[in-house]
């Protein structure tokens, strides 16, 4: 996944997009997307997401995050909830949900691409 943060406006719509299209609800903060404000400048914007790195799935000890045509899975049932991929991920793209215990993180799914109103995103090949 490629960002230009240069050309976000922080409208959010990738976050809303994904939780809709992964968690299954108008929820952001189930989205594996994040957009953050760097205030006080206006329209200076960051997003986190993943870049496929494979940074997670090397340090997890149960091997719960797995390669699958290109893009790393973290089986649920596998995950023992250590969350040492959390601290490891060099984008900070690897996100918790209060409730949940295992992490998640961008499965390339496609819609924030679609979407995006000013094309911020897109994915090399």
């Amino acid at each position: 996944m490629l960002v230009q943060a240069n050309l976000c406006s922080g409208c959010r719509t990738c976050e809303l997009l994904c939780s809709l299209v992964n968690a299954g609800e108008n929820n952001p903060r189930k989205a594996a997307i994040r957009v953050f404000g760097n205030f006080p400048a206006p329209g200076n914007y960051e997003v986190a997401v993943c870049d496929q790195c494979g940074e997670c799935a090397e340090v997890c000890p149960v091997e719960a995050i797995s390669l699958r045509e290109g893009v790393y899975h973290i089986d649920a049932e596998a995950c023992t909830a250590c969350h040492l991929c959390l601290d490891v991920c060099p984008r900070k793209a690897m996100f918790l949900y209060r409730s949940e215990g295992v992490p998640i993180k961008c499965n390339l799914c496609g819609e924030c691409i679609e979407y995006c109103p000013r094309k911020v995103l897109s994915v090399s090949e």
